[in-house]
């Protein structure tokens, strides 16, 4: 048996999360639906390095599955490209060690979320949220740069979890301009279900006056979930890189 690693991106707005459940449409679901029917069988050891919720999409999101001896990474590739649907695609697949597991080896995930600043894009309208009004960006990247460093993330994710543990490690935090957007850029050694979706929630309200950055930096003590802001929206957020040790 061999271990192989695929890269995959897919726009999430027509799924309900990765996560295979009954009944539902999920990237995992399509997925192993597509493995069945190329490798002739069940997968076995099928691990993924960010478990997006319903509406998140990925640009480079890893997998780690074992197959039998003798696949051909290129021919694997678009046979698995020719049976996903559209809004799914395998970017690479490539040999791993043995034993790589695309959750625990990951050293961090790093996601966007973007903000539409300028007139409404119907071309862009399924993966951005647009801003009414003037937001202070100073503050919000203030707001970004405490939350750098391990912190007690518990007001950022919902009250009823299957988590036990709340603290994170934050490596990058920040606001960045593009042009006619503003993108909140954020890198942890993990992440707590929703919890870019709350942070960006929240950093907003620190943009439109309605929080202080003191008061936001005080939520990273631990604060409860209703003491943060709203959960912004799915559509707008992106899983763009996972790192691994370079060896």
């Amino acid at each position: 048996m061999a271990t192989v690693r695929l890269d995959l991106e897919y726009d999430g707005s027509q799924f309900a999360g990765w996560a295979a459940q009954p009944d539902l449409r999920t990237v995992e679901g399509v997925l192993r639906d597509a493995l069945r029917v190329v490798v002739r069988g069940e997968v076995t050891d099928l691990r993924v390095a960010g478990r997006t919720d319903a509406g998140v999409s990925a640009s480079a999101q890893v997998v780690s599955l074992v197959l039998p001896d003798g696949f051909d990474s290129y021919r694997l590739r678009e046979a698995l490209n020719g049976t996903l649907p559209d809004d799914v695609a395998v970017q690479r697949v490539t040999p791993a060690p043995p034993g790589f597991d695309a959750r625990s080896d990951a050293l961090s995930r790093a996601y966007e979320y973007r903000l539409l600043l300028g007139p409404r894009s119907p071309l862009r309208r399924e993966h951005v949220l647009r801003i009414r009004g003037v937001l202070d960006i100073a503050a919000m990247r203030e707001a970004a740069s405490r939350t750098v460093g391990q912190h007690d993330f518990t007001a950022f994710t919902p009250k009823q979890t299957e988590h036990v543990f709340f603290h994170r490690t934050v490596l990058v935090c920040e606001w960045q301009h593009r042009e006619d957007e503003l993108v909140f850029v954020v890198e942890a050694n993990a992440f707590l279900r929703n919890m870019v979706r709350v942070l960006a929630g929240t950093m907003m309200q620190v943009g439109r006056g309605a929080m202080s950055v003191d008061r936001y930096a005080a939520l990273l003590q631990g604060a409860p979930r209703e003491a943060a802001g709203p959960t912004a929206p799915p559509h707008p957020l992106t899983l763009v890189a996972v790192r691994y040790p370079s060896v």
